[in-house]
């Protein structure tokens, strides 16, 4: 499960980084950040390495 949620938010950051980039797509890509943010901030508190 762990691996999982760090999957989901190295892909909705790098997604981030490629609609920031690339186009303006409004605040839904700022959302998909905030969850990445989210997922690694929890995987944090769990006691497991983030990287």
């Amino acid at each position: 499960m762990g691996n999982l949620l760090y999957l989901i938010a190295v892909i909705l950051i790098i997604a981030w980084l490629i609609g920031f980039v690339g186009y303006s797509a409004g605040g839904i890509i700022h959302i998909l950040l905030v969850i990445a943010v989210i997922a690694i901030v929890l995987r944090i508190i769990q006691g497991r390495n983030p990287v």
